[in-house]
C-alpha cells in the first residue's frame, strides 16, 4: 500500500480535518441517498462530473484548484457514530436503521478521482475531476467537492489575472488574511494565491500548514505605539561584523538625523521623534531586514528622513535596511519621489546599497491601480494586495457545477429550456493538443471508449454547443497532444503524487505563457476553443433530437 504523501499529512489540521467533514453537506444530498438506498440503487455504479460553464471574470481561462485537498478529505471520508446520530435526528423517524448502519460503513475505496492536474488552465465544460463509484456515495461527495474545488480555483483565478497585469518582476505580496470569508477562506485564500502567481503571504498558517512563504513588514499601531526612547530600552547594537564593542543605535540615529535633514533642506525638529524611535526599536529587533512604514504622520517631512536616518546608522554598523512601505496617497508618485531621494543619498553619503532599497505599497490595490503601479517608470518593487484577491469582488464565485453523465455504463444528459444549463453525456476523456509552436490548439472532449487522438494524424472536431445545435466541424493535425484528465485516486488510495504547492504554483506559470497575448487580455479575450470528437458531437445531436421528438 503506498504511503502518505507528506505534504498531505503535513497538511491535516483540526480546522482543515472540520472543513472537510462528510456533513459539510446540503441535506438533500442526505435525503437522496436514503431514496436511492430504499429503491436499491445505492451500488449502482455511476459517474459525475465537476466542471463550470465559463471562465470567470471575463477571462478566456481558470486555473484548477483545490485538488489536493479533495485528495485530504477522499482519504479521511468517514461517517462517525455522532454523525450518523444527528441525521437520524433531522431524517424521518421511521428511517430503517439499515439505512444509517449503510452510512457509517461508508468510505471512498470504490471511489476513482479522475482530474486535471493542480495548475493546469481549464476551461468551459472541460471537467476539472470525474468522480465515480457507487451511486449514493458519489452523490454524497458533490457538495463537499463543489466547496473545495469552487473558491479555490477562483482565487487562484483571480491572482493570475493580477500577476499577469503585475508583469513577472514585481513582488505580490497577499495581505487578505483579515478581509477574507473566515479562517479556512483565509487559509484557502492564501494557499491558492500563491499558486496563482503571488510571492508570499502574510498569513502564518499557510506557510506553517501549505509552505507558502511568509511575508510582512510592520503597522501604524507599532510607530504610533512609540513617544520616544524608553529609558528601559536596549538600544545598543553591535556590528554586523562581530567585531568591535556595540554602539548605541539612538545616538547614531540621531547624528545621521542631522546630516540627512541638512542635505535635504529639511528641519529635524519638524520630524517625529517617536515614529523615530519606533524605527530604532524595530531595527535593533531585524538588524538585517529593517523596515520603516513611512506614512504614520509625514512621509516626506519625518518618515523618510527618519527611516534614512536609522538606515544610514545601521549602515556604519554594517547592516543593509530592507525597504519601506507606503500605505496612503499617490502610492506611485511617492515612489518615484522616495527612489529619487534614495539615489541622491546614495550617492551622497557613499552608501551605493541604498538607491536600491525596496519600495513596498499597499491601500485597497485593484487591477486599475495595480496596472499603474505596474507601468514601466513605476519606481515599486513589493505591492500588497488584501481585500481584492482574496474577496475576487469582480465574481464571488466560479459557478463550478457537479452532474451525472452516466449511470450503470449508459450515458446520461440534463435537459433543459436553458440551452447553457443543458449537460454532455457519457463518461468522457480530454485532449489538450498544440501546434508546432508548442502553443494549444484547444481541448478536445471525447467519450471515454474512444481510441486517444494521435500527434501527426488529421482529426475531425466540431465546436463544443451544448444544445446539440447544427455547427460545421473542422479538419486539424496536431503537431503534439496531452492527456487532461489522469487517474488520482483509486480503491481508497492515491495512484498518483500530488506535486507540491511550489510545483503546481510553476506548472500554473508555465501554462499561462502558453497563451497568446489576446486569450490572456483582462478585457475582450480571445476565446480559447474546446471541441468535441465526430462521436460524442453525433450522441450530442442524437439525444437532442429524441428529447425534441418525444416518446
Amino acid at each position: 500500500m503506498e504511503k502518505p504523501q507528506p505534504e498531505l499529512e503535513q497538511e491535516k489540521d483540526p480546522e482543515a480535518e472540520a472543513a472537510a467533514r462528510p456533513l459539510l453537506t446540503d441535506l438533500y444530498q442526505i435525503t437522496m441517498a436514503l431514496a436511492y438506498w430504499r429503491a436499491g440503487r445505492a451500488r449502482e455504479p455511476a459517474e459525475f462530473e465537476l466542471f463550470f460553464r465559463r471562465c470567470p471574470f471575463g477571462s478566456s481561462f481558470t486555473l484548477a484548484a483545490g485538488l489536493r485537498d479533495c485528495m485530504r478529505f477522499l482519504r479521511a471520508f468517514r461517517l462517525r457514530p455522532a454523525d450518523v446520530k444527528y441525521l437520524a435526528s433531522v431524517l424521518p423517524p421511521d428511517t430503517d436503521p439499515a439505512f444509517f448502519e449503510h452510512l457509517q460503513g461508508l468510505d471512498c475505496s470504490a471511489v476513482t478521482i479522475r482530474a486535471q492536474p493542480e495548475g493546469t488552465l481549464a476551461f468551459a465544460h472541460v471537467p476539472l475531476l470525474c468522480v465515480s463509484g457507487p451511486l449514493l456515495l458519489v452523490q454524497l461527495l458533490e457538495t463537499p467537492l463543489l466547496c473545495l474545488i469552487n473558491y479555490a480555483s477562483l482565487v487562484a483565478t483571480n491572482a493570475a489575472r493580477l500577476r499577469l497585469i503585475a508583469g513577472p518582476k514585481k513582488r505580490l505580496l497577499e495581505m487578505g488574511l483579515r478581509r477574507a470569508q473566515g479562517p479556512d477562506g483565509g487559509l484557502t485564500a492564501s494557499t491558492y494565491s500563491y499558486l496563482g502567481g503571488f510571492d508570499s503571504s502574510s498569513n502564518v498558517l499557510a506557510g506553517q500548514l501549505r509552505g507558502v512563504p511568509v511575508a510582512g513588514t510592520l503597522a501604524h499601531s507599532f510607530v504610533t505605539s512609540f513617544s520616544g526612547y524608553a529609558q528601559s530600552q536596549v538600544l545598543m547594537l553591535a556590528p554586523a561584523s562581530g567585531q568591535g564593542p556595540p554602539k548605541d543605535l539612538s545616538i547614531l540615529t540621531e547624528s545621521w538625523l542631522g546630516k540627512v535633514c541638512e542635505y535635504l533642506g529639511l528641519r529635524a525638529e519638524e520630524t517625529h521623534l517617536g515614529e523615530r524611535a519606533a524605527f530604532v526599536a524595530y531595527a535593533l529587533a531585524f538588524p538585517q531586514a529593517f523596515q520603516g512604514l513611512l506614512d504614520s504622520y509625514s512621509v516626506m517631512r519625518s518618515g523618510l528622513p527618519n527611516f534614512l536616518a536609522v538606515a544610514l546608522a545601521l549602515a556604519e554598523l554594517g547592516y543593509r535596511a530592507a525597504g519601506v512601505r507606503l500605505d496612503s496617497g499617490d502610492l506611485l508618485q511617492q515612489a518615484q519621489e522616495i527612489r529619487s531621494i534614495f539615489r541622491k543619498c546614495a550617492s551622497h553619503f557613499q552608501v551605493p546599497w541604498l538607491e536600491a532599497v525596496s519600495i513596498a505599497v499597499s491601500n485597497n490595490i485593484d487591477e486599475r491601480v495595480l496596472d499603474q503601479l505596474a507601468h514601466k517608470d513605476s519606481e515599486v518593487d513589493l505591492i500588497g494586495i488584501g481585500t481584492n484577491v482574496v474577496t475576487c469582488p469582480l465574481q464571488p464565485s466560479l459557478g463550478c457545477v457537479y452532474k451525472l453523465v452516466s449511470v450503470r455504463g449508459q450515458p446520461c444528459r440534463k435537459l433543459t429550456e436553458d440551452s447553457e444549463k443543458q449537460t454532455l453525456p457519457g463518461s468522457k476523456a480530454a485532449y489538450r493538443l498544440y501546434n508546432g509552436e508548442g502553443a494549444p490548439i484547444l481541448d478536445l472532449l471525447q467519450l471515454e471508449e474512444e481510441p486517444p487522438p494521435q500527434a501527426g494524424q488529421e482529426l475531425r472536431v466540431w465546436p463544443l454547443d451544448v444544445s446539440g445545435g447544427d455547427c460545421r466541424g473542422q479538419t486539424l493535425t496536431p503537431v503534439s497532444l496531452e492527456p487532461l484528465l489522469r487517474v488520482y485516486f483509486h480503491q481508497g488510495q492515491m495512484c498518483e503524487p500530488i506535486p507540491s504547492l511550489a510545483e503546481s504554483r510553476a506548472l500554473a506559470q508555465k501554462s499561462l505563457s502558453c497563451l497568446s497575448s489576446a486569450q490572456k487580455r483582462l478585457e475582450n479575450p480571445e476565446p480559447y476553443q474546446v471541441a468535441l470528437s465526430e462521436k460524442l458531437h453525433a450522441l450530442l445531436g442524437s439525444v437532442a433530437r429524441s428529447s425534441q421528438e418525444g416518446p
